[in-house]
């Protein structure tokens, strides 16, 4: 089984280059973040033709998320609220950024970690809150299900090496030691473990350039699109890769996909 996750900076403004790509690499499940259309204007059809079911939650111009799968899943549910009580979630549902799906065994989460704007910001402290109730979510999920990947774009670099120049990284949003601490919580501390890491130590290894200054030609990027396994996934996985080449596209999205193989049906 296949999963990718990747960051595509508008659905329908990089369709061609998601269709291409999945065209080339049939991968059982496609995670997309940032798709930044409503669901009623979502290009379904691109998908169906390929042979892909979707589940999707999207809302304009901004954030979104969708999974394309090979087959058809058997349980789907959008945001913290599907999981967890209405008041423990409040207003960090009003953004569409977490979609989860259930394939036999495996439950998939999908999720478009708030990027933060600046230390200090308000919206910075949103993504503190929003980390601080993923932990809640993700521990209710693994109270009931062994086999649980979570992927997507988390805006944050977890380790140094993730970054290409980490001088002053702490001063710097999404690698601030706040951030760092929060992902470790909410995720690392569940048990969960990233999947590249289990087979790449290296540095200089990223799957985000900013579109300016040449970053993706110097390689100034930083590694911020993860798969994370529950222990009951870990010995399933075979490899982890991040697939530049859909970065070397005319007008591409400044992320680019990272797949991971595992072994289960």
């Amino acid at each position: 089984m296949k999963i990718a996750t990747w960051n595509v900076n508008s659905v329908r403004s990089r369709l061609d280059h998601v269709t291409g790509w999945l065209q080339e690499n049939p991968v059982d499940f496609l995670c997309l973040q940032e798709t930044k259309v409503i669901d009623s204007d979502f290009p379904r059809s691109a998908f169906t033709d390929l042979g892909y079911y979707l589940e999707i939650s999207g809302q304009k111009s901004y954030n979104g998320v969708a999974i394309a799968s090979r087959q058809p899943v058997d349980h789907c549910a959008i945001g913290f609220g599907a999981v967890l009580d209405a008041k423990l979630v409040g207003d960090l549902d009003d953004q569409k950024r977490v979609i989860m799906v259930r394939s036999g065994d495996l439950v998939l989460v999908d999720l478009y970690v708030p990027n933060g704007s600046e230390i200090g910001s308000e919206k910075y402290v949103y993504k503190l809150r929003w980390l601080a109730l993923l932990k809640t979510y993700l521990a209710e999920l693994l109270s009931q299900y062994p086999q649980v990947c979570v992927c997507g774009d988390f805006n944050i670099a977890y380790e140094d090496r993730d970054i290409h120049n980490p001088k002053n990284r702490e001063t710097h949003i999404m690698s601030s030691d706040e951030e760092r601490a929060a992902l470790k919580a909410s995720v690392l501390d569940l048990g969960f473990q990233d999947a590249f890491r289990l087979f790449c130590d290296e540095g200089d290894r990223f799957s985000w350039w900013d579109y300016r200054s040449g970053g993706f030609q110097r390689n100034r990027g930083w590694r911020i699109d993860h798969l994370y396994l529950s222990p009951a996934l870990i010995p399933a996985a075979r490899s982890c890769e991040i697939d530049i080449e859909p970065r070397k596209l005319e007008k591409p999205s400044d992320h680019t996909p990272v797949v991971l193989d595992l072994a289960i049906d």
